[in-house]
């Protein structure tokens, strides 16, 4: 049984890795907390995986096993996605474990890079409340979204930043969202960022962050990816630690 499931990953593999000649190499949201502008490719699904460790000073900590990103490329301007996310939350002896509402949403292009501008995409998505675990169920429908822009300044250099609000389905008033960030191409395998982000709720402190990362392309249609990062401000968590992996393949 395991050499057959063996075979089909390689078979994946190495159809998605043909695929991919006329196609530049695949873009994700991850590992950064900067959503890119880019559209998956038409008529490709990208699968973009992750867990990740979170700790706080209070005792309590959050583990994400796994979060999946689904996109879908409907054309050059619009991609369709949908995100999962299995958590179990810990704090002193009580642990409470479930699916956090599905969010269905789009990605669509608005503005190419020209000069000054940048390329610009509008990102939106809703949670759906039921569409979760008991424990995780909210009051109310969860919507959030960004605008995402990328400077190109170097052949190897970008800057990349977003702006956006989200709510929690419980209160109605929102959380702003601001992100920064640097990426740097070291070689054709490994590329890596330094960020600067943010939450800023209307009515409570505001949660400052840092984090960093790399990438490792392994083709044009794989990619592998590892990050960490701190808290700034008093109300964020210490530290924080993540691993994805991510790949497109043609419908």
């Amino acid at each position: 049984m395991k050499s057959r499931y063996k075979i089909v990953l390689l078979f994946l593999f190495f159809v998605s890795w043909s695929y991919a000649q006329d196609l530049p190499s695949i873009q994700t949201d991850r590992p950064d907390q900067t959503e890119c502008p880019f559209i998956t490719p038409k008529g490709y699904f990208q699968f973009e995986n992750g867990f990740s460790y979170e700790k706080t000073a209070k005792g309590s900590n959050e583990i994400i096993a796994p979060t999946v990103l689904a996109k879908l490329g409907i054309n050059d301007h619009f991609e369709l996605r949908l995100i999962t996310e299995f958590v179990i939350n810990k704090e002193n002896a009580n642990q409470v474990s479930g699916i956090n509402p599905v969010f269905l949403g789009f990605k669509t292009r608005l503005f190419e890079e020209r000069g000054i501008i940048p390329v610009t995409s509008f990102i939106g998505h809703i949670g759906i409340p039921k569409l979760a675990s008991k424990n995780f169920q909210t009051t109310y429908y969860t919507p959030e979204f960004r605008f995402t822009m990328q400077h190109t300044l170097s052949e190897k250099q970008t800057l990349s930043y977003n702006l956006g609000a989200e709510w929690d389905g419980i209160t109605p008033e929102p959380t702003f969202i601001y992100t920064l960030t640097t990426g740097y191409t070291f070689s054709e395998k490994i590329s890596g960022y330094v960020e600067l982000y943010g939450f800023l709720p209307q009515y409570q402190e505001p949660d400052h962050r840092f984090d960093a990362g790399l990438n490792y392309l392994f083709n044009d249609n794989h990619q592998l990816d590892i990050s960490g990062g701190i808290g700034i401000s008093d109300t964020s968590p210490d530290y924080f630690l993540a691993l994805g992996y991510s790949f497109r393949f043609k419908i």
